[in-house]
């Protein structure tokens, strides 16, 4: 930035922000790579890895990864990597002992998501941040949906890389980070003035840097309270859901999930169908993961926990948040199971 005074300032407040998701994450501040997205913090990552590693040639991910590490992925395996996706319990947990049989001279990373965006199940990130560390390759973690909700130590952890994103946490749009352990090697994928260590050229959206540290200090701040108050609504709504609709059932894990996360799949109805009537209600949810809802696709994520096209195209995610409150649990269960008895009615499913 400009070496007036405006620009000193500026300067300023973006290093104050890069210290405090640092301090979040127990990392130092160099660590911290400002980006525009977690989509553009998971491209760098592996593929800023494989062009600065290119003696190792295998990549390792889980099969419920978001679209942006399943497509760089899967456009490395075009350029000569092997990718290995591993599978998941039915509940969405990686299955480690064939992640530690996958692990070889020739991988270079592992990346397999903190906690999913659409099953809400988290991950043992330590268990398998301290495989990937006694066996040598690098992991990354895509935290854009644990970041803020729960506690990260990359230290402890033994995490290399991480992902997190400012909007997911109620800051800016435009804003998210990727942590890099000091000695890793990794190369951009966008090239100009050097920005951002070398590793991510742009004008610096300060704007958004610095909500993201704002919002980072008000999660860390609250988030003790707001874990206990989200997990309480969050089994309302799932027992409250289970006991009144027939024919469903919650996806993911039951507790090691993300408090804002609920996931349900319902027998003999199409989830599109249901959105709709429950946004014409006044109640916003998604089918699948919301990134991709334009999609007719079932969700990938379900399928690897053993959905079948039906059944992943008959689930609805639900999502809680700093504004939710119980009137509107209620009025959800009020609502849904009215929904869903009208949509059976008329379902070609049934």
């Amino acid at each position: 930035m400009s070496l007036h005074g405006t620009g000193i300032k500026m300067s300023e407040a973006v290093e104050k922000s890069r210290e405090i998701i640092a301090k979040a994450l127990n990392a130092e501040s160099e660590e911290i790579v400002f980006t525009g997205s977690a989509t553009e913090s998971n491209n760098l990552v592996l593929k800023g890895l494989a062009e600065a590693n290119p003696e190792k040639k295998k990549i390792i991910i889980s099969s419920i990864e978001h679209d942006c590490i399943r497509n760089s992925a899967l456009w490395l395996r075009k350029q000569g990597f092997k990718v290995v996706m591993l599978p998941v319990d039915k509940k969405g947990i990686v299955e480690i002992e064939k992640l530690e049989n996958e692990i070889d001279k020739d991988t270079l990373v592992v990346s397999i998501i903190h906690a999913s965006n659409e099953v809400g199940t988290i991950q043992d990130v330590e268990k398998i941040g301290n495989i990937c560390r006694k066996m040598g390759v690098y992991f990354h973690t895509d935290a854009s949906q644990s970041f803020g909700k729960v506690e990260i130590d990359v230290l402890a952890m033994k995490i290399d890389l991480l992902t997190a994103s400012s909007h997911k946490i109620y800051g800016p749009k435009g804003a998210a980070i990727l942590y890099v352990r000091e000695g890793i090697k990794i190369n951009p994928i966008l090239h100009g003035g050097g920005h951002e260590g070398g590793l991510r050229s742009s004008t610096v959206n300060v704007a958004a840097v610095v909500g993201m540290g704002k919002a980072v200090g008000i999660c860390v701040r609250e988030r003790e309270k707001e874990t206990i108050r989200l997990k309480r609504l969050r089994d309302k709504l799932i027992k409250g859901v289970l006991k009144s609709i027939d024919a469903c059932w919650l996806n993911g894990a039951e507790k090691k999930r993300l408090v804002n996360n609920v996931n349900i799949s319902f027998e003999k109805v199409e989830g599109e169908s249901v959105l709709l009537e429950l946004s014409n209600r006044g109640i916003m949810c998604s089918t699948g993961s919301a990134c991709s809802s334009n999609s007719l696709e079932p969700s990938h994520v379900l399928l690897a926990m053993g959905l079948n096209a039906p059944e992943a195209h008959g689930s609805l995610r639900f999502s809680l948040g700093r504004w939710t409150k119980e009137a509107d649990i209620n009025y959800v269960l009020e609502i849904l199971p009215i929904v869903i008895k009208k949509i059976r009615r008329i379902s070609p499913f049934k």
